[in-house]
């Protein structure tokens, strides 16, 4: 089993920067590649970025440029550093992990932290 506790989730008004942080605890060995996701209300839940554990990242199109994703191993955590953030940028946001062992690959989330963007 794996947990994932996130945080660094407020309200910041538009243009602002925020850092998010999940830190991975239990079988972390498992762990390959880490995202954080976000799902605003009445949407459904999308990638925003994810890095694996040899350091090579995907974005969404729509924080290409303002969202920089990064892993410390030796913490088990990832952050996100959001830049110039919009209020469609306003969701909860999730930290994802992909499980692979011997028993298969498993999905692990965290419970999710809210950022809200409004002036």
């Amino acid at each position: 089993q794996v947990q994932l506790v996130e945080s660094g989730g407020k309200l910041v008004q538009p243009g602002e920067s925020l850092r998010l942080s999940c830190v991975a605890t239990g079988n972390v060995f498992s762990i390959t590649t880490m995202g954080w996701y976000r799902q605003a209300p009445g949407k459904q839940r999308e990638l925003v970025a994810a890095i694996t554990n040899g350091g090579r990242t995907n974005y969404a199109d729509s924080v290409k440029g303002r969202f920089t994703i990064s892993r410390d191993n030796a913490k088990n955590t990832v952050y996100v550093q959001m830049a110039s953030l919009k209020p469609e940028d306003t969701a909860v946001y999730y930290c994802h992990a992909l499980l692979v062992a011997t028993w298969g690959t498993r999905d692990a989330w965290g419970q999710g932290t809210q950022v809200t963007v409004s002036s």
